[in-house]
């Protein structure tokens, strides 16, 4: 079913739109919560919270790609998860190792001074993506955004692990330099 169907039922509040959405991008939202948690049972829990979630925020909102919608509410529901799971001493996977290697070049949330300063981070990050060379671009959002490994960016793109690991060291230290650029301190 296309996208603006599905945002029709939505707001035509039919719960059709969540078996709609499950059939379109669950497998998309699983992939994106499974790379964060490791796990198929916490994993399943996030997908479902995800379309809860949909449904509470459509309507007054109206996504443009439902796709990216979905993909955020899994990512973040999927993070605060992983938080929780640490806090109780259970780390999974290779999360702590992502985020700590975002931790040279992006301040943490608490570091953050506000909303305002969030939201100029989120610009400049958005510019620097798009200035990137589009296989380093790919590289950057596969291993930050949907967290998978070194390993599996490399099968997929055909590069060897070195080659992804030394192109995702350059675009940090690039986007440190970027960001201290615009007065961002980290």
């Amino acid at each position: 079913m296309d996208d603006s169907k599905i945002i029709e039922l939505y707001m035509e509040r039919s719960e059709q739109a969540i078996s709609e959405t499950s059939k379109k991008y669950g497998r998309y939202c699983h992939y994106i919560a499974y790379s964060i948690l490791h796990n198929d049972e916490d994993s399943e829990e996030c997908v479902n919270d995800t379309y809860l979630r949909a449904w509470n925020s459509i309507p007054p909102k109206r996504p443009s790609k439902l796709q990216t919608f979905l993909g955020k509410i899994t990512r973040n529901l999927s993070l605060n998860k992983w938080e929780k799971l640490s806090a109780e001493k259970r780390g999974v996977g290779q999360t702590s190792l992502i985020l700590d290697e975002l931790s040279e070049c992006i301040p943490a949330e608490q570091d953050a001074v506000n909303t305002v300063e969030n939201m100029v981070i989120r610009d400049v990050l958005d510019r620097f993506l798009d200035e990137l060379p589009a296989e380093t671009r790919k590289i950057f959002v596969r291993r930050y955004f949907y967290m998978s490994p070194v390993k599996e960016i490399a099968d997929e793109y055909g590069l060897s692990e070195s080659k992804v690991t030394v192109t995702l060291f350059r675009t940090r230290g690039k986007l440190k330099s970027v960001l201290e650029k615009e007065g961002i301190t980290l």
